[in-house]
């Protein structure tokens, strides 16, 4: 797993098996985002079985197998999506195309996993959902930042058994390591990223939903901009955002592709939670010159000041959840309309975003 690119950032935790061998089979299919080995990881430590590959990318698929060998190539998505003991296709296609992806999928008679963002039009968010109404099938969605994340997982628990009271306000911050000579082209082009709202802003206001028990939002404002990438000119790397929930709860985040190269993992995520009886601090993937390894967590409320060291603690329930969900049609590992609502809200807020102007960097080529 890379510490350095979250890209390619693909946490493995304790296998924690839900079916028995052979009762839930998958297929991964559009290798283009390095978050489809995170979520293949999450699904076979849960118990399911990953019986094909397929993208039009030979050399993604050599490299795929290499990481999971038992994974035997189809000829085409067709072949997978024909294949009967299939259940499940996860997929990290380009952002702009898992809407379709996820559409033929469910029209098939199979449920959908895909990576965040899981759209990048509210036009495709609506033709999902008429898909899902139409089929019966789920379009589960990667949140990964609370969903692989240990230290979220169990800010989740302690939220809910009432550590903290009421949640009240959400803070996130999602800083994220460029490291733009090894980005495919899609990442610079935004019809295809969708904007860095509707990009890596979609964890944050997911999380917001969950940790505060909101089932809808309004975004009282959002902006993005380009400070510092002036040879991407389609590169948002800034962009945040204010919104509050239909319980009164509120969120300010901020997310970014400014991670300095001396820190010593791809970005320092970190969430606060304020309660009506504490507050929880969430620092995912790093502790700044303390720790080296993240998923540190600090509660405060009426018993005092705890910290929690929870790397290989927590696990990751989720997958496991989302296999039941598919064999059982419950909606344990998350409801459809959470995953919507979240894909919904992001769009919503980088539609209205104010476009920042880098008057310095305007300055500067006037003067040259």
């Amino acid at each position: 797993m890379s510490h350095q690119d979250g890209m390619n950032y693909a946490p493995k935790g304790k296998p924690n098996k839900v079916v028995k061998e052979g009762e839930f089979t998958f297929a991964a299919v559009a290798l283009d985002h390095g978050h489809i080995y995170g979520m293949c990881n999450g699904l076979l430590e849960a118990g399911a079985v990953l019986k094909s590959v397929y993208d039009p990318d030979t050399a993604k698929m050599e490299a795929f197998k290499q990481t999971f060998p038992d994974v035997t190539f189809a000829a085409s998505e067709e072949e997978v999506l024909a294949d009967p003991d299939i259940q499940l296709v996860a997929g990290a296609a380009i952002p702009s195309e898992r809407a379709s992806l996820g559409i033929r999928v469910m029209q098939s008679g199979k449920d959908y996993f895909t990576d965040k963002t899981p759209f990048t039009t509210l036009w495709q968010l609506e033709e999902a959902r008429a898909a899902c109404q139409e089929t019966g099938q789920k379009y589960m969605v990667y949140y990964s930042e609370r969903l692989h994340v240990e230290s979220a997982v169990f800010a989740g628990q302690l939220i809910e058994e009432g550590a903290i009271g009421d949640v009240l306000q959400v803070t996130g911050f999602g800083p994220h390591r460029l490291n733009a000579s090894s980005r495919p082209d899609w990442f610079f082009k935004k019809k295809q990223y969708g904007g860095i709202l509707c990009d890596i802003g979609s964890h944050q206001i997911e999380q917001f939903l969950f940790f505060a028990g909101c089932k809808d939002a309004q975004v009282l404002h959002s902006k993005v901009a380009n400070y510092n990438s002036e040879a991407y000119p389609e590169l948002e790397d800034y962009g945040d955002a204010t919104l509050v929930g239909d319980n009164g709860a509120t969120q300010f985040f901020k997310v970014d592709w400014h991670t300095p190269d001396g820190l010593s993992t791809w970005g320092d995520g970190r969430t606060f939670i304020t309660g009506t009886k504490g507050t929880i601090e969430i620092r995912k993937y790093v502790d700044v010159a303390r720790e080296t390894h993240g998923d540190q967590l600090y509660l405060v409320n009426e018993k005092g000041e705890q910290h929690f060291s929870l790397k290989g603690e927590v696990g990751y329930p989720f997958f496991g959840e989302l296999i039941l969900d598919c064999l059982h049609r419950t909606e344990n590992a998350m409801t459809q309309e959470h995953a919507f609502k979240a894909a919904e809200l992001c769009l919503l807020a980088q539609e209205k975003a104010l476009q920042i102007t880098n008057r310095k960097a305007q300055a500067g080529r006037t003067e040259a």
